[in-house]
């Protein structure tokens, strides 16, 4: 009987996995949160926990909203004395247009460590790089018009799986789109996307 004890009390006391909580705000409530929530089924993964909040308002209002959900996320976590309500990265998605405040909310998602993910100029040229190459200028209904060559059905609905495929090609268009921008002294210009870098972060947690 004792000895059984002792070995009880010796056992190891069984450790909760880490895993990385991801929270992403977006500013549209179709496209945008469809590829996201898409991409959160496909993964269906223990180690990465993604919450997806869609229509979250123009990038200032967004902003505003993501830095109180990481701010209440943190009172929980301290109120439970449990870390893994923490959010370990908060993302804003959002398209350029002609938003007012652009600035002002891209400052303040970065005092609050709060990462952003902006297409210029909308978030259909992250779909359309799936597909070729894009450096010319174009304003959203040209970039929308294009995936529609690539995809007749597309009006709002991301086809993810279609897509899916393609991924590494569209993430390789983007990092050389944006390296160029950098390179004009223009980053962030049109044609650019920071979508890559909240999957390619996504895809870093899973490794």
């Amino acid at each position: 009987m004792e000895q059984r004890f002792r070995r009880r009390l010796q056992r190891p006391l069984p450790t909760r996995q880490p895993r990385r909580r991801f929270l992403i705000l977006c500013e549209g409530k179709v496209t945008e949160p469809g590829y996201f929530t898409e991409l959160r089924v496909e993964l269906r993964s223990r180690l990465v926990d993604i919450e997806v909040l869609p229509e979250c308002g123009v990038p200032k209002t967004l902003v505003e909203h993501a830095v109180e959900r990481k701010k209440e996320a943190e009172r929980q976590a301290r109120r439970a004395r449990d870390p893994f309500l923490k959010y370990d990265e908060v993302w804003c998605v959002f398209d350029v247009d002609s938003h007012p405040n652009l600035p002002e909310a891209k400052q303040q998602a970065r005092d609050n460590g709060l990462n952003v993910a902006i297409s210029n100029p909308n978030f259909e040229l992250w779909i359309l790089l799936h597909f070729q190459d894009q450096f010319a200028e174009h304003d959203r209904r040209e970039i929308t018009r294009l995936c529609k060559l690539h995809l007749p059905r597309y009006e709002k609905e991301v086809p993810y799986m279609t897509l899916r495929p393609l991924y590494a090609d569209a993430v390789r268009r983007a990092e050389h789109l944006q390296t160029l921008q950098a390179q004009r002294g223009t980053p962030g210009g049109n044609p650019s996307t920071g979508v890559y870098r909240l999957t390619e972060s996504i895809q870093m947690a899973l490794r």
